[in-house]
C-alpha cells in the first residue's frame, strides 16, 4: 500500500472534510436502504424461481407419462408421426426494477403442425404434444425466473461491497482527517490567543511606563 497523503489543513478544508463525510454518510444510508429491498426483492425472487420450477417439473413429468402412454399404445413409429412439429419460439420481456433490470415475464408461440402432416397415431400422443407445449413454457418462464434471481442477487451484492468501502473505508478516512484539521486548528487558534496575550501584556506593560 502507498502511504495516503496528509490531510488538508485549513477552515476551508474543515468545510470540504465535513461536506464529503456528509455525503458519504448520505449515500451510505441510502445505499443500505437498497440493500434491504434488495434483499426483499431477492426472497420474493428465489420464491418465484422455486414456484416456477416446480411448475416445470410437474409439466415434465406429465408430458412424459402421456408420451409412455402413446407409446404404449402406438409404438414408436406412432412418435415419429407426432414429432413432426416446428420450433417454438420464446420472446423475452425486460423490466428494470431498484437500478436492475431483468426479464419479467415470457411469452412462447408453440410451434404447430403443418395441415398436410400425418396426425398423431393415437390420443395419448395428441395429448403428450399439448403437455409438452406446456413443458416449454413451464421451462421458459422458470429461466426467466432463475435468471431474475441471479441478476437481483449480483446487484445485491455489489450495493455490499459499496457499503463496506464507505462504512470501512471512506467514512472513516474522512473523519481521521476531518479530526486532524480541527485539531490542527485549534492548536493555532490557541497559538494566535497566546500571541495576542503576550501583545496585549506587552502593549499595558509599555503604557505603564
Amino acid at each position: 500500500m502507498t502511504p495516503s497523503s496528509p490531510p488538508p489543513a485549513g477552515r476551508a478544508a474543515r468545510l470540504r472534510l465535513r461536506h464529503s463525510l456528509q455525503v458519504a454518510e448520505r449515500g451510505a444510508d441510502l445505499l443500505d436502504r437498497q440493500l434491504h429491498l434488495l434483499r426483499s426483492e431477492l426472497d420474493r425472487r428465489r420464491e418465484a424461481e422455486a414456484r416456477a420450477g416446480a411448475t416445470w417439473e410437474t409439466r415434465v413429468h406429465e408430458a412424459r407419462t402421456w408420451l409412455r402412454r402413446g407409446l404404449l399404445l402406438g409404438g414408436e413409429s406412432a412418435l415419429r408421426t407426432a414429432s413432426l412439429v416446428s420450433t417454438a419460439d420464446v420472446t423475452v420481456e425486460w423490466r428494470d426494477a431498484l437500478g436492475v433490470r431483468h426479464p419479467g415475464g415470457v411469452s412462447v408461440c408453440a410451434g404447430t403442425r403443418a395441415a398436410a402432416d400425418p396426425a398423431p397415431g393415437n390420443t395419448a400422443l395428441v395429448h403428450a404434444r399439448r403437455a409438452y407445449c406446456a413443458a416449454v413454457t413451464a421451462a421458459a418462464e422458470y429461466g426467466a425466473a432463475a435468471a431474475a434471481s441471479r441478476l437481483v442477487e449480483a446487484q445485491m451484492r455489489r450495493t455490499r461491497v459499496r457499503v463496506r468501502a464507505l462504512r470501512r473505508l471512506r467514512i472513516p478516512r474522512l473523519q481521521q482527517d476531518l479530526a486532524a484539521v480541527e485539531r490542527a486548528l485549534e492548536q493555532a487558534e490557541h497559538e494566535d490567543a497566546v500571541r495576542w496575550r503576550r501583545a496585549a501584556d506587552g502593549s499595558g506593560s509599555g503604557h505603564g511606563r
